[in-house]
């Protein structure tokens, strides 16, 4: 018997819904949230409020352009976490009201294991088992993926992610919230070697991104107290200075991790995993290790719901148990 997913994420400023019958991806949408631009960074109770007013237009105009009706449904898969809490409160309480109306089981899906899970959306597909680097705006960890219930963290960040560094960062050159991608745009015309940012090398396979925020923020006041124009005149440069920097320590722990574990494969997830350097740099590293390398399309990247609705069918194919009845308050920390 077929399985027909409706999934629902809700983690941080984004509210999407996706419609899945078995492993085909049927329709999906995304509602972003423009009100955090003003503030430099998602608001949380901002984000709330957000998903409240999105989260019933979504659900209703992914269910029309999947031409199903809710009695269609055999599944509800949400966002269990990690992520914002009053954010997934609103998910997960859509997700189990909607679920006890129509006398259907939850599957709660953790959010970071579905964005190395976004890879199996379209094929070509991983396979188990393989290394996996999710680098996002929240979160910067390299993981074991021995099956699709046995994952095990090998390294993380120590303080800020990836993502956070290359956002705060764009704040300071004077980019709107989010900032990373016009980092990756504009680097593009510049050269990496004009300035030279401090890369952090820490023991074993973690990671840490506050030195360079600090870094470059006590650059800038330096020179824009010689020149106002600082920033300006040199804004390609230091953008590709800066992601140079950045992705430098992604990819030399990148490296480190594959030599250790072996792996065959390299499959990447998080919004972060759309920058162009970054790309580049993974398939040169992968080709050099003999590695084959997975990334998921650009809309893939960010948070959107295709990736819980893909992870929570593979649950059931390796025979994890849904959920029937009520759901406890979801965790914004999480575990694997």
């Amino acid at each position: 018997m077929s399985t027909h997913i409706l999934a629902i994420e809700s983690s941080c400023d984004e509210t999407a819904a996706a419609l899945f019958v078995d492993h085909r991806l049927l329709s999906e949408r995304v509602a972003s949230q423009g009100v955090h631009q003003s503030y430099g960074g998602v608001v949380p109770e901002l984000a709330s409020r957000a998903h409240l007013t999105h989260i019933v237009p979504v659900v209703d105009q992914v269910l029309k352009e999947g031409s199903f009706s809710r009695s269609q449904l055999t599944h509800i898969a949400f966002t269990q976490g990690p992520g914002l809490m009053g954010a997934l409160l609103v998910g997960t309480c859509f997700a189990q009201g909607l679920a006890l109306a129509l006398e259907l089981p939850l599957i709660p899906v953790h959010h970071i294991k579905a964005h190395l899970f976004a890879n199996y959306i379209t094929a070509p597909y991983p396979k188990l088992p393989f290394l996996g680097l999710v680098v996002s705006g929240g979160h910067t960890q390299l993981v074991w993926v021995e099956r699709y219930d046995k994952v095990t963290l090998l390294g993380e960040t120590l303080d800020d992610a990836a993502g956070e560094a290359f956002d705060k960062i764009a704040k300071l050159l004077g980019f709107p919230y989010p900032g990373g991608a016009h980092i990756d745009r504009h680097a593009q015309e510049g050269d990496a070697e004009t300035f030279s940012f401090p890369i952090t090398r820490l023991p074993k396979l973690n990671f840490s991104f506050s030195g360079i925020k600090t870094a470059v923020l006590y650059f800038l006041r330096k020179e824009e107290k010689k020149n106002a124009n600082f920033v300006e005149k040199h804004l390609h440069d230091l953008c590709a200075s800066v992601q140079h920097a950045i992705v430098t320590m992604l990819i030399e722990k990148v490296g480190q991790a594959i030599e250790e574990t072996g792996s065959q494969q390299l499959v990447v997830g998080g919004g972060v995993a759309a920058n162009s350097e970054l790309k580049k740099r993974l398939y040169a590293l992968t080709q050099e290790k003999g590695c084959e390398l997975f990334i998921p399309p650009i809309h893939h990247c960010q948070d959107n719901a295709a990736m819980i609705g893909i992870t929570a069918y593979h649950q059931l194919q390796q025979g994890i148990q849904p959920i029937k009845g009520a759901y406890q308050e979801p965790m914004a920390r999480m575990t694997f």
